[in-house]
């Protein structure tokens, strides 16, 4: 993606919505490829599971047989919530900032689990310093800060990227996550909200009716998705966004990272239910709204290991199985190749 916003083609919300429901569709010809080879392999069909339903996704939305894994990529995008100061998490705002720093010097979670598996790693700080408003006050972001963020995400994906690994760092924003999913899929904030980073009962409290002030402020504007994005989200979560349409229009698989990642990338399947087909969620989060989302877009996450750090850690993880899965599809032999008889045999 060209790095000049000429490139960005659209000029306000509208623009996106327009641009999401014209989303080419995955590869048919290179997915009958994976398909055909998948079926000519030294196993009983099916005997890979989900590994044999990864290769033949990413052949199809890479519009490549072989598919690749060599270049995996996870971008971290790090936003401040001014909701924060409603005492809805454990930690104060300060400590995004203090995340970001831990990123680049190569200590949290994330760094080990790329050198592990072989994965880059871009961190990007959204603005901390300009946190979002207040969204039980108003709108959380301005239409200009939306569209920037959007097409800031765009321009985090890489051309020649074969696998992109979405994660966010943020205080605050299980909240906003929470908020959105209410927004998007109906019910209020004890249907959607969790502890986060560790709130005890009262900030769980205070969290939830955060939340439901939020989805009474701003009413009936939460009907449109993008606007539930502009008012209840975050500068991380615009980015989010943004990523998400620039890897379907370059042709690169995504990875979703837990809740909140997730909600984000939410409002593109709110727009157009095949939004999210080149998307996988890489894992379920202990976040407790995270399994009832994941069923209101028809998914079935990756990997469940109780995890709820975000930061794309669990993105990262659920991309070694994408690479084991491309590893077999590729490297196995055929029946034929290996002389083994066939059931058919």
């Amino acid at each position: 993606m060209a790095a000049d916003h000429s490139a960005i083609p659209f000029t306000d919300l509208v623009g996106v919505a327009e641009l999401v429901r014209a989303f080419p569709g995955p590869d048919e010809e290179a997915m009958e490829r994976a398909r055909a080879r998948d079926a000519e392999l030294t196993k009983p069909r099916g005997a890979l599971g989900r590994l044999e339903e990864l290769a033949i996704w990413t052949a199809a939305w890479q519009a490549a047989h072989p598919p690749r894994a060599a270049r995996p990529l996870a971008c971290v995008f790090a936003g401040n919530h001014g909701i924060a100061e409603r005492g809805v998490s454990a930690y104060p705002a300060s400590v995004t900032g203090q995340m970001v720093a831990n990123f680049v010097e190569g200590g949290a979670a994330v760094n080990q689990l790329c050198r592990s598996f072989g994965a880059g790693l871009s961190v990007y700080e959204m603005g901390l310093d300009q946190p979002t408003a207040d969204f039980t006050r108003g709108p959380a972001l301005e239409d200009a800060e939306v569209l920037r963020a959007i097409a800031f995400g765009m321009r985090a994906v890489e051309p020649g990227i074969d696998i992109l690994c979405l994660g966010e760092m943020g205080i605050g924003n299980t909240t906003a996550g929470s908020a959105i999913a209410a927004a998007l899929f109906g019910g209020m904030g004890a249907d959607w909200a969790g502890r986060g980073t560790g709130v005890d009962d009262a900030g769980l409290a205070r969290k939830i009716a955060v939340i439901d002030e939020a989805l009474g402020f701003h009413g009936p504007a939460l009907a449109d998705p993008l606007q539930v994005l502009r008012r209840l989200g975050g500068h991380e979560l615009a980015a989010i966004v943004g990523a998400v349409i620039a890897a379907r229009m370059l042709r690169v698989p995504v990875l979703l990272d837990g809740f909140t990642c997730t909600a984000a990338a939410a409002v593109l399947w709110k727009l157009d239910p095949t939004a999210l087909d080149h998307c996988r969620i890489a894992h379920l989060s202990r976040e407790p709204g995270h399994q009832r989302l994941a069923a209101a877009i028809g998914q079935r996450p990756l990997l469940d290991l109780d995890m709820a750090l975000g930061e794309a850690s669990g993105a990262v993880l659920a991309s070694a199985l994408v690479q084991a899965a491309i590893a077999t599809h590729n490297g196995m032999a055929t029946f034929a190749e290996a002389g083994v008889a066939t059931a058919e045999d």
